[in-house]
């Protein structure tokens, strides 16, 4: 199993029947291969599509449904799509029940920095900041280091993309929960000790006795 398909998987089951969830661009969108499509969650993305599906197969990609990251993706039956001011509508209105984000810097504060790419050209944050401010839960989907350098810091030397806290943090070796007190280590992924994840992170952790291992 693959660093993504550990993140995507972990993430997968923080998801609810009968919810609606965002997911960002990139590593976030996988996490729909790894939902029932019998299970009633609804996949939105801001671009405008409320029932998203995965990717489709080679050679059965639509020209005109693409994700907010323009990637080709499929719509599940009872699909709909809406404009823009009904999307963030959603999102900004506090109806999407949680969203799963891509990150760069995940801080001991549970800030969050994902926007601006060093050395890329930014446009802007897109929805992002929509996203933390207004998705009732935050999922941060995202790998541990970059690189060999830590992605979870005492604080994001990055521009922050909102100033609320993040709910959880997912990565491919442990999950991670900001909390008044701190960064809790929760879980850890198979194969993978406390030891290893407290070397891959520069931020403090709050480490139990026991940390049980990830479910996938």
């Amino acid at each position: 199993m693959t660093p993504v398909e550990i993140i995507q998987r972990r993430v997968a089951r923080e998801l609810r029947p009968g919810t609606l969830v965002n997911l960002g661009i990139g590593l976030p969108t996988g996490v729909a291969h790894y939902i029932d499509p019998t299970a009633g969650i609804l996949f939105q993305s801001e671009n405008g599509i409320v029932g998203m599906g995965s990717r489709p197969p080679e050679g059965m990609e639509d020209e005109e449904l693409t994700d907010a990251g323009g990637v080709f993706t499929t719509a599940v039956p009872g699909a709909a799509t809406v404009d823009s001011t009904f999307s963030f509508g959603l999102i900004r209105g506090g109806h999407v029940d949680a969203t799963v984000l891509g990150g760069l810097e995940v801080d001991e504060d549970g800030h969050l920095a994902n926007w601006v790419v060093p050395g890329k050209m930014a446009p802007g944050m897109g929805g992002a900041m929509d996203l933390v401010s207004g998705a009732r839960r935050v999922i941060v989907a995202m790998q541990h280091t970059a690189k060999g350098r830590p992605k979870i810091v005492p604080k994001c030397t990055l521009p922050l993309t909102a100033v609320r806290r993040i709910t959880l943090v997912v990565t491919d070796l442990a999950v991670i929960e900001p909390t008044d007190e701190g960064l809790v280590l929760r879980e850890r992924a198979p194969a993978v000790d406390v030891a290893e994840i407290v070397a891959a992170t520069s931020a403090k952790l709050i480490v139990a006795d026991e940390v049980p291992e990830m479910a996938l």
